[in-house]
């Protein structure tokens, strides 16, 4: 549904100038790129009035434009229109235009973002609704704190690695609309308002995330968002340049919901500008068909939560991926490229988990193609949990541009469970997790029993960095903690060369080596 930027006249045989007219529809905040469900369709148009500026006018040279869809279809039937006497249009080019372009629309929310799984921070998980800034200042919901994370987001490594967002949650407003009806952020805590926040994060090459809730309230209480105040409340998150929008779903009705999230949708898209759009519909609905249409959703939201908050404790995370991996059949094939399921935020680096546990999350997140926002002080963060969340390895495989969700392969009766995901050029991830709390447990098999093909395959440890090789057939071993994991990045198989005994992946990692050459390939991290 959602695509990746593109040219939109380039490749093509005609390189044009689009006149003042497209250039002014086109001269938004943003240089808009139209790109794949629709793209080839809107590509066409683009192509379409080249072909018609170099057939009349001879014009040669093309720039780099592109637009949202909504934005195009008017774009073209206005300026066929315009020029419908210069250039010679007819009325079925005309005809053709509104047709196609009217199409484009029904399509799906064609706004290009998140084609991987998105990364940032959010406020919710860690800081909830703390509005006391006299007795909490460095921990209470405003400016201070956002800008405090977008500063070590930028300073410390994160935003290099994908971590972009900073999103802010619940009880961030005011408790009433301005004269105009219009949202506002509380001026005590928001002295700056939300336009400047967006700034201060622009200018960090962050992006600026922001809460709201289709009902009467918010589920602090805050001002929601009602049926008539959709297009509104989707124009001031525009004009404020916020980059993305969690509609939650308390006070509120499935009536209400089953209107109000695809409207927004809508609104989102035609303020012109790109707004990433997470729904937690489906969550407010049981997770799971029939009241879920996953269809409709990869349609309207680029990311949605289907399932209960996260807290900070083991038990929550266990149970979140357990509900996901029980239903994958259901949920998975709903994500990909632009439309992801959302387990939600990552604890890593607060107070509930151990070292082991924490590398469960992110392991099984990746797995899951999950968005990866953490929740946690970045102030105060360790250097163990740090390192967890800046894994280079397990981050590829969590951006892996296939964006296919992975799946639970079996659940041993001994208390390991193997995962896989497929990634792109013929690679693969594999995590064993032990569900067992007394020891390390040895646990052998061979990639055949995983359904591999034939090949020596090398494998890399993404926790310890270890490489080594192992054939299909060969049994191999790995050593997993009580409610750890060890998750391997397994290479497309080289030329096939039999060799006996077992490899092993246990303790910290240690394989046994063969004649294939066990350095990580080139731009793997």
């Amino acid at each position: 549904m959602y695509v990746g930027s593109a040219p939109v006249c380039s490749p093509s045989p005609c390189n044009c100038v689009p006149d003042q007219l497209m250039a002014r529809a086109l001269s938004r905040d943003h240089r808009y790129h139209v790109t794949s469900t629709s793209s080839s369709i809107t590509s066409f148009f683009y192509i379409y009035i080249c072909f018609i500026e170099t057939t009349v006018h001879n014009i040669k040279g093309c720039d780099e434009l592109g637009a949202p869809t909504f934005l195009l279809s008017f774009t073209v039937q206005r300026y066929l229109w315009t020029r419908r006497r210069t250039l010679g249009v007819t009325k079925m080019h005309l005809a053709v235009a509104i047709f196609a372009s009217a199409l484009v629309l029904t399509l799906a929310l064609d706004n290009g973002l998140m084609r991987t799984p998105p990364m940032g921070w959010l406020a919710w998980e860690r800081y909830r609704c703390d509005i006391d800034c006299e007795r909490d200042p460095k921990n209470c919901i405003s400016e201070n704190l956002f800008k405090d994370m977008a500063d070590r987001l930028s300073e410390d490594g994160w935003r290099e690695l994908g971590y972009v967002y900073v999103n802010i949650d619940d009880c961030w407003s005011s408790m009433e609309r301005d004269k105009q009806g219009r949202l506002q952020a509380d001026p005590k805590r928001f002295p700056g308002g939300i336009a400047n926040l967006a700034r201060y994060m622009h200018d960090r090459g962050l992006k600026l995330g922001i809460y709201g809730d289709m009902g009467t309230h918010t589920c602090g209480g805050y001002p929601g968002t009602n049926l008539d105040q959709i297009e509104t409340d989707a124009q001031t998150f525009a004009d404020w340049g916020v980059d993305m929008l969690k509609l939650d779903g308390c006070y509120s009705n499935e009536s209400v919901q089953a209107e109000g999230y695809p409207r927004m949708s809508k609104a989102l898209n035609a303020t012109g500008r790109r707004i990433a759009y997470s729904c937690s519909w489906p969550a407010y609905q049981g997770g799971l068909p029939p009241k879920v249409n996953y269809t409709q959703l990869g349609e309207i939201c680029n990311l949605w939560r289907n399932y209960g908050d996260i807290q900070d404790s083991w038990d929550s995370v266990l149970s979140i991926s357990d509900w996901f991996f029980k239903n994958q059949d259901i949920v998975g094939p709903a994500a990909g490229p632009g439309k992801w399921n959302d387990p939600d935020m990552l604890i890593i680096g607060n107070f509930g988990l151990s070292t082991d546990q924490s590398r469960s999350q992110m392991a099984l997140w990746a797995i899951m193609a999950a968005p990866l926002f953490m929740s946690n002080d970045l102030r105060t963060i360790s250097s163990g949990a740090r390192a967890i969340l800046q894994n280079k390895a397990i981050i590829r495989i969590s951006q892996d541009p296939m964006g296919v969700q992975g799946k639970r392969l079996l659940k041993d009766k001994c208390g390991i469970d193997v995962y896989w995901r497929p990634l792109s050029d013929n690679g693969s991830a594999l995590v064993f997790f032990s569900r067992r709390n007394d020891m390390p447990y040895r646990y052998q098999i061979s990639l055949s029993k995983l359904n591999y093909t034939t090949g020596l395959y090398k494998m890399y440890e993404v926790f310890m960095g270890k490489v080594g090789t192992v054939e299909d057939t060969s049994e191999f071993t790995v050593s997993v903690n009580p409610s750890g994991v060890v998750m391997l990045y397994v290479f497309p198989p080289v030329k096939h060369r039999q060799f006996h005994g077992n490899a092993k992946l246990h303790g910290p990692a240690h394989f046994h080596h063969h004649d294939l050459d066990n350095a990580i390939p080139p731009g793997f991290l």
